[in-house]
């Protein structure tokens, strides 16, 4: 059958372990294998860009925050922050003793905390992140990842079932095959990614 949403996952995921009794925790096993997702993908189709006034130390980073990317301050012209550990940040502290516009930064919990502290509450700051991979719902019953890749999804969320499957031998074969899947869609990005730098260069060369 074709997989193309939530509904179909999970009719699928129930066939292929024919186990009436696990039906009810197949939406968890589609829910750790996004957690798992989460850990090992970055695809160019998780990267956002979001705004906010960086107004005092502390900025929330956004809800669907993963990784970031790039820290910019949109003055003219813009500033990109460098990203340094806390403890760096700790040290710089007794350097950058007044308020300025911020040249540093640091993740602490979901916060981004800034160096210098901004002198002005008019900064704007642009964070360049990979975001989540929004979670499958019957309310949101498909996203990218679902578009281009189900077979990730499907043995993503077989192999969940693990723990209910003792001794399986298709266990071995859901994995290897989940992480050739993944694998495979790191390569495409990556080619996909290069093909993108050289159209710009390419459009460069023309102008």
């Amino acid at each position: 059958m074709a997989l193309v949403n939530y509904s179909d996952l999970k009719t699928s995921i129930a066939d292929w372990l024919n186990r009436s009794d696990l039906t009810a925790t197949i939406p968890d096993f589609i829910t750790l294998a996004e957690s798992g997702f989460n850990k090992e993908i970055r695809n160019r189709k998780m990267i956002k860009r979001a705004t906010a006034t960086i107004d005092s130390q502390y900025s929330a980073v956004p809800s669907d925050w993963l990784q970031t990317v790039d820290f910019v301050i949109e003055t003219n012209p813009v500033v990109t922050l460098e990203f340094i550990t806390n403890e760096k940040l700790d040290k710089l502290r007794e350097t950058y003793t007044s308020s300025g516009t911020p040249k540093f930064y640091t993740i602490v919990g979901q916060e981004l905390e800034v160096l210098p502290v901004p002198d002005s509450a008019t900064l704007t700051g642009e964070i360049t992140y990979y975001s989540k991979i929004p979670n499958l719902t019957d309310v949101n019953p498909t996203n990218w990842l679902m578009n281009s890749s189900p077979d990730i999804y499907l043995y993503g969320s077989l192999l969940q079932s693990a723990p209910y499957l003792v001794d399986d031998s298709r266990i071995p074969v859901w994995a290897s095959m989940y992480q050739k899947l993944v694998k495979d869609l790191e390569i495409a990005d990556q080619k996909a990614r290069v093909g993108d730098s050289t159209l710009k260069m390419k459009a460069t060369a023309l102008q």
